[in-house]
């Protein structure tokens, strides 16, 4: 699985990917922000998570550079030892939550992703 973002004509690259850019163009590259660092711009620890998620439930607001483009993904960490500037690396992880719990339907939903690691 790949952490997909997309770049638009005019060079600005947007994550997640939607099929019109800040331009009004279409993607013109996917980029694969797995194969990057980023730095955790800030981040947070939630203590009361929706059903299925661990608790507690550390949270980082990131930046990669890609290519000199600014490009920020939120997201669960791996630990909660983690401070602003720390360089992260995405990783892939079956269940970002207990696919079980909760109202939806488990086959509905996709429940894998990534979670950002200290390096």
């Amino acid at each position: 699985m790949t952490m997909e973002a997309y770049r638009y004509e005019d060079g600005s690259i947007s994550y997640p990917g939607h099929p019109v850019g800040p331009d009004g163009s279409e993607p013109v590259e996917t980029i694969d922000l797995s194969e990057y660092t980023a730095e955790v711009i800030t981040w947070t620890t939630s203590t009361a998570t929706p059903p299925g998620v661990r608790e507690p439930n550390t949270l980082a607001i990131v930046e990669f550079d890609v290519d000199g483009e600014p490009v920020r993904a939120i997201g669960q960490a791996t630990s909660d030892d983690l401070e602003t500037g720390d360089e992260v690396e995405p990783v892939y992880v079956d269940e970002l939550r207990e696919p079980g719990a909760g109202i939806r339907e488990p086959e509905s939903q996709a429940w894998d992703g990534y979670r950002f690691e200290p390096v």
